[in-house]
């Protein structure tokens, strides 16, 4: 009698945007995943799609915010947390010049460079430059202080479309400082600039983060 043994099938064998509620409908996807909610490290893979499968083009270690992770529609701004969701990724930006072969379109970091997040600022979350009046100094990151991190970046559309106040301003992925981030997710330089080689904007990118389970899951989104 011959005995054949099956391997489980399950979910966990497929690739992880075969899982995922929705990937953006784009052939390119980049998942950010934590080990639990409060993790502050994690893992970044970006993957393409072509011959009706998704496939892993590469991978980094990954940080994240300094108290974890909380679900994105809720999210609280200066809770230094990382917003989960699924996300577009509207242009790149960087204090450096962009990396041979960019795909996004790359914004370069002037010494008049902020990013709003004054709730009371017409221009909450936004690209600024020079600072308007209506947005604080102390309420905006002036983008070229933060030379190591903003070396290369790329722009996380999250509360960004029709932004909603209080909810959160500036989240992007971007190049590590020295530890977790202020609610960001962040990679090994080299890790970043192989993403923006990777990008291709006529494949409709997007970012997926999440947990490997639980209420903030990953796969939710």
């Amino acid at each position: 009698m011959i005995v054949t043994t099956l391997l489980p099938q399950g979910p966990s064998s497929e690739p992880l945007p075969d899982r995922l509620a929705d990937t953006g409908g784009g052939s390119q996807l980049i998942t950010a995943v934590a080990p639990e909610p409060g993790s502050t490290t994690g893992r970044v893979i970006w993957w393409e799609r072509w011959a009706g499968r998704w496939h892993r083009s590469g991978s980094a270690p990954a940080r994240f915010g300094a108290n974890g992770l909380t679900e994105g529609a809720t999210r609280t701004q200066g809770t230094n947390t990382t917003p989960t969701g699924l996300y577009e990724l509207p242009y790149a930006f960087g204090i450096r010049r962009a990396p041979a072969g960019t795909g996004p379109a790359y914004r370069r970091v002037g010494a008049d460079s902020w990013w709003c997040q004054d709730n009371a600022s017409a221009q909450y979350n936004r690209w600024v430059e020079p600072l308007p009046a209506d947005c604080a100094p102390g309420e905006a990151e002036h983008l070229v202080t933060y030379e190591k991190q903003y070396a290369h970046a790329l722009v996380i559309a999250f509360n960004y479309d029709r932004p909603v106040r209080g909810r959160g301003a500036g989240i992007f992925l971007h190049v590590n400082g020295k530890g977790a981030t202020a609610g960001c997710v962040s990679v090994p330089e080299r890790a970043m600039r192989a993403i923006l080689r990777w990008a291709d904007p006529s494949r409709r990118p997007h970012i997926a983060i999440g947990t490997e389970s639980g209420d903030l899951a990953v796969t939710r989104y």
